[in-house]
């Protein structure tokens, strides 16, 4: 049997990108920023890792740029008036967003905003836990 244990997000420029997930919270060190392959393992043992375009393309030279919205990262917050802190934080940094915070039918407050990659990645909390 298999289980989830990474995902990878391509970047066209790390510092860019990590100075990004830096903000969300995730403690990446700063040395990172000039390397082609960079991982980040959360408390539960997950694993997201970003790699540069010029990697993916050097391992695999037929691989075209993609476009659109294939898959979206999720970060849970403590609790919803965190997601609108994290939310207005996000927007003063100057980075875009695909949609303020709403409370979702589904029981919990989200957000959604847009990486430098064009990638959505989701700020949620519930409302009880």
């Amino acid at each position: 049997m298999a289980e989830p244990d990474l995902i990878g997000i391509v970047v066209n420029d790390m510092a860019a990108a990590l100075r990004f997930y830096r903000m969300l919270g995730l403690d990446i060190p700063a040395d990172a920023d000039s390397e082609p392959h960079v991982e980040y393992t959360t408390r539960g043992g997950f694993r997201v890792a970003w790699d540069t375009l010029e990697l993916i393309q050097s391992l695999n030279d037929d691989w075209p740029e993609p476009s659109g919205h294939r898959t979206v990262l999720a970060f849970k917050c403590e609790n919803p008036t965190d997601v609108d802190v994290l939310y207005k934080k996000v927007m003063q940094e100057g980075y875009q967003s695909h949609k303020e915070p709403w409370d979702a039918f589904w029981g919990q407050r989200y957000a959604v905003v847009i990486d430098p990659d064009g990638n959505l990645v989701d700020l949620f909390a519930n409302f009880q836990d």
